[in-house]
């Protein structure tokens, strides 16, 4: 399968830094999101994965992250992405187009103790050979929950990444629960573990699914990843 390194973010999307008050930008990511998204496969294994048909994001983090909730967020759907009160349950690669520009691909969740052998070895299975292998998967957005430490299990998974030589974006997650204090803190956390991963994207984001903060900043920097 072919490798294929992170691209330097200036060189890969020019002008790729977002700024809160690049509305341009914004604006893209609102129209980008507001148009259909459907679900149209699900694989278990490498070689039922669907033909690569343009340039996808994939979106993963632990077990009760909130990934579901912020898929729902973004596309501002109640129900793209189902929400499992059972951590651990989802085993295989859903994938979403998002109106034919973008495919968004949601990963199952890892780090849970009480999952099996089987579930926690996918992320050295299924997920690595994905990873690495998957020619247009543009980046991986790598969700942390605000409210806890980051865990062994998420600085595995960026390791992970950086041997699978895709760029992954660290975007926070439940910041409404956080107060802001202790989110500046942790927000100074998260970019120098950003610093510290060849393959991490420089800009990282906080985002409440709840109340609606930073999520079009997301949108907006996913959209320029479609292009």
């Amino acid at each position: 399968m072919a490798d294929h390194a992170p691209h330097p973010p200036d060189e890969a999307q020019p002008g790729a830094h977002l700024t809160s008050d690049d509305a341009t930008a914004r604006e893209a990511g609102r129209r980008l999101f507001a148009t259909e998204c459907r679900f149209f496969f699900a694989a278990q294994r490498l070689d039922q994965l669907p033909p690569s048909i343009g340039p996808e994001i994939a979106f993963a983090g632990r077990s009760n992250v909130g990934k579901s909730s912020l898929l729902n967020a973004l596309t501002g759907r109640k129900s793209i992405a189902r929400t499992s009160a059972e951590p651990g349950r989802t085993r295989q690669l859903n994938f979403f187009d998002l109106g034919g520009r973008l495919t968004l691909v949601d990963m199952p969740g890892y780090g849970y103790a009480r999952a099996s052998k089987d579930i926690k070895a996918d992320w050295q299975g299924l997920m690595f050979d994905y990873l690495r292998g998957r020619p247009t998967l543009r980046r991986v957005v790598l969700l942390l929950d605000a409210r806890i430490e980051v865990k062994q299990a998420d600085r595995d998974v960026m390791e992970l990444l950086d041997r699978a030589a895709v760029t992954f974006q660290l975007v926070l997650t439940k910041i409404d629960g956080v107060k802001p204090p202790a989110l500046a803190r942790k927000q100074e956390q998260v970019m120098r573990l950003a610093r510290a991963h060849a393959a991490a994207y420089p800009d990282t984001l906080a985002t409440s699914s709840e109340t609606g903060e930073g999520i079009a900043d997301l949108r907006a920097a996913l959209a320029m990843v479609a292009g």
